[in-house]
C-alpha cells in the first residue's frame, strides 16, 4: 500500500510538472501577454489628452481572485497604450489577436474593442494617443442602440492612391448581453482566411480579398463610373408622366370644403345655452400675499361647470360638420407612359486608377496596443491580452485563464436563477431566443433583420415579455414570406427601353473616418407629449 502511495504521488508531480512546462512553454510563444496582475502603472501609458478624463483602475474581477483593467466611471473618453518590445509583422504566418472582456454592469452603450496600432514613424506619441492615432486593426465589442456588433476593421493603404481606407468585415457577431467574462479571438492566416471567435467558438468566417466578406472591397473594383460624365440635358428619365391630353372634368370643384355642416343635425333636447362650459371656482379665495399692482388683477381657477353633466352640452350649439359629397380635392391628369422615356441614366465605366492587384492584405506591422473608447457605463474590465502566432497557444491560454472563471460566473448566475424561481423559464427563453437569432440571419428576412433584433432583444430585457416577442416575430416572418410568394405575381408596368444602359459595378471605396457613421451612437428619437389632453365638448360629439 505505501509503495502504491509513493507511485501515485509520483505520476501527480509528474503530471504536475508536465502543466507547468506547457504553461511556461506557452508564455515563451507569446509574442506579448499581459494577465494586469502586477499594476500598469509603467507599463501601460495613459493619454494626457484633455479630451480624456476617464480613470482607470488595476482592480479585482467580480468574484475573483484576478486582475485587471477596469473602466471606472461612466461618460467618460477613455485612453491607454502599451508598446511592443518589437513591431508585429502580420504577413509572416498565422498570428492570433485575443483577449478578454468583462461588462460587470452590464452593457448598455459603449465599447470594449482595441486597437492595433501603427508604428510611431506614422504620426502618433504615446501620451497623445486618441481616436486619430494611425492604427493597423481595430478589433472587439461594441454595442449602443442599433449598433451591437464584434469590430474586425483593417486600414490598409490603397498602393495607388496612397490614402488608408477602412474596410470592415461585414456581418460580424453580435456582444454576448450579460455580466460574464467573454474571450475574443480574432485569427488571421496565411491563406487570407480570417475567423472571429467568442469564448474559443467560431462565430464568423471569411476572406480578408472576398468582396462579400469586407466593405469596402480591400481589391477595388477594376472599372468605375466615370467621374466626369454628366446626364445629357435633353435625357427623359420619367417612366410615366401626366397625360397631357387629359381636361379637368367641367363638374369638378377644387374648391369645395371637405366638411360642411349637418343641415339634418337637431340640438339635442335640454341644450343649456346660457350656461358656460367652464365656471370659476367657488371654493377659491384670493392668496393672501396677492398683490393687484405687482401680480395684476387677480382672477379665480376655472373648474367645469357642474350643471353641464347632467346637460347634453352648454353654450352656444353649433352643428357637428360631416364629410362633403362634391369634395374632390385639386384634380391632377392621370399618368401615362412616356413616349420620351430613354432608361435610367448612368455614367459609362472607366478604368478605375486605384485599382490594384494582391495576393494577400497589406498589414501594417502593429507596434502597440490600445485602448480608445468613450462608454456611458462603468465596470468594463480588460484581462489577458494576448498576441501569438499559433492559434493552439490562444486556446491554451483560454483554457487556464479564462474557462475556470467563466464555469465559476455561470454557476454563480445558475445559482441566483434558481434562488429567484426562473431557472426554467430562463433557460427556456435562451434556447427560444438562440433560435430566434438563427432566424434573424436568415437571407431571405434581411429586410427586417434589424426589426427582428429589436424585438429580441426587448424580451432579453424584459423576460416576461417573451411569448409577444415569439407573436411578433411570427408576424414579421409571416409578413416576409407573403410578401415573397406575391411579389413576382404583381403585373409590372411596360417600359420601353430605347437606350442600352451599362451595368453599374461601382464599388465604395471611401473611408468612413476613424469610427463609422453607422457605428458612431446611433440614438432613437421619442416622442414627448406635454400636458393634459382637452376635455371633449359635448357638442363636438
Amino acid at each position: 500500500m505505501i509503495m502504491m502511495g509513493r507511485f501515485a504521488l509520483l505520476v501527480f508531480l509528474a503530471f504536475a510538472s508536465m502543466q507547468l512546462l506547457c504553461i511556461a512553454a506557452d508564455h515563451d510563444a507569446a509574442i506579448f501577454y499581459d494577465s494586469f496582475e502586477e499594476p500598469f502603472n509603467g507599463r501601460w501609458i495613459v493619454s494626457e489628452k484633455d479630451d480624456y478624463k476617464g480613470i482607470w483602475e488595476h482592480s479585482e474581477s467580480e468574484g475573483h481572485d484576478d486582475f485587471g483593467l477596469l473602466v471606472t466611471e461612466k461618460a467618460r473618453k477613455y485612453a491607454i497604450v502599451k508598446e511592443l518590445e518589437e513591431p508585429v509583422n502580420l504577413r509572416d504566418g498565422t498570428t492570433v489577436l485575443q483577449y478578454e472582456a468583462r461588462f460587470q454592469n452590464g452593457l448598455e452603450c459603449g465599447g470594449a474593442y482595441l486597437k492595433y496600432l501603427r508604428p510611431q514613424e506614422a504620426g502618433w506619441k504615446p501620451k497623445e494617443f486618441d481616436n486619430g492615432s494611425p492604427y493597423s486593426i481595430m478589433f472587439g465589442p461594441d454595442m449602443c442602440g442599433l449598433t451591437n456588433k464584434v469590430h474586425f476593421i483593417l486600414k490598409q493603404k490603397n498602393p495607388k492612391s496612397g490614402e488608408y481606407v477602412e474596410h470592415h468585415l461585414i456581418d460580424p457577431p453580435r456582444v454576448p448581453s450579460d455580466k460574464l467574462s467573454h474571450v475574443y479571438t480574432a485569427i488571421l492566416k496565411p491563406d487570407n482566411e480570417i475567423s472571429i471567435l467568442i469564448d474559443g467558438e467560431v462565430k464568423k468566417k471569411g476572406n480578408f480579398l472576398s468582396a462579400q466578406d469586407f466593405d469596402p472591397p480591400i481589391i477595388a473594383a477594376k472599372t468605375i463610373p466615370d467621374p466626369n460624365e454628366k446626364k445629357p440635358e435633353d435625357w427623359d428619365d420619367r417612366v410615366r408622366i401626366p397625360d397631357p391630353n387629359a381636361v379637368k372634368p367641367d363638374d369638378w370643384d377644387e374648391n369645395a370644403p371637405m366638411e360642411i355642416e349637418d343641415m339634418e343635425a337637431v340640438k339635442p333636447e335640454g341644450w343649456l345655452d346660457d350656461e358656460p362650459e367652464e365656471i370659476d371656482d367657488p371654493e377659491a379665495t384670493k392668496p393672501e400675499d396677492w398683490d393687484d399692482e405687482e401680480d395684476g388683477v387677480w382672477e379665480a381657477p376655472k373648474i367645469d361647470n357642474p350643471k353641464c353633466q347632467t346637460a347634453p352640452g352648454c353654450g352656444e350649439w353649433k352643428r357637428p360638420m360631416k364629410r362633403n359629397p362634391a369634395f374632390k380635392g385639386i384634380w391632377n391628369p392621370p399618368l401615362v407612359d412616356n413616349p420620351n422615356y430613354k432608361g435610367i441614366w448612368k455614367p459609362r465605366d472607366i478604368p478605375n486608377p486605384n485599382y490594384f492587384e494582391l495576393d494577400k492584405p497589406y498589414f501594417d506591422p502593429i507596434a502597440a496596443i490600445g485602448i480608445e473608447i468613450w462608454t456611458m457605463q462603468e465596470g468594463i474590465l480588460f484581462d489577458n491580452i494576448l498576441i501569438a502566432k499559433d492559434e493552439n497557444v490562444a486556446k491554451s491560454y483560454r483554457d487556464t485563464t479564462w474557462k475556470p472563471k467563466f464555469v465559476v460566473e455561470k454557476e454563480k448566475q445558475k445559482a441566483e436563477e434558481e434562488a429567484a424561481g426562473s431557472d426554467d423559464l430562463g433557460g427556456f427563453q435562451k434556447v427560444v431566443f438562440d433560435v430566434l437569432y438563427k432566424f434573424a440571419d436568415i437571407p431571405f428576412l434581411s429586410k427586417y433583420k434589424l426589426q427582428i433584433l429589436d424585438f429580441i432583444e426587448k424580451g432579453e430585457k424584459q423576460p416576461n415579455l417573451t411569448i409577444g416577442v415569439l407573436v411578433s416575430i411570427v408576424v414579421v416572418i409571416l409578413t416576409a414570406i407573403f410578401m415573397l410568394i406575391f411579389s413576382g405575381k404583381k403585373q409590372q408596368p411596360r417600359v420601353e427601353k430605347k437606350t442600352e444602359v451599362a451595368a453599374d459595378t461601382s464599388n465604395d471605396q471611401g473611408s468612413s473616418g476613424e469610427k463609422p457613421a453607422e457605428e458612431e451612437k446611433e440614438e432613437e428619437k421619442e416622442n414627448e407629449t406635454g400636458g393634459a389632453a382637452p376635455r371633449q365638448r359635448r357638442r363636438d360629439t
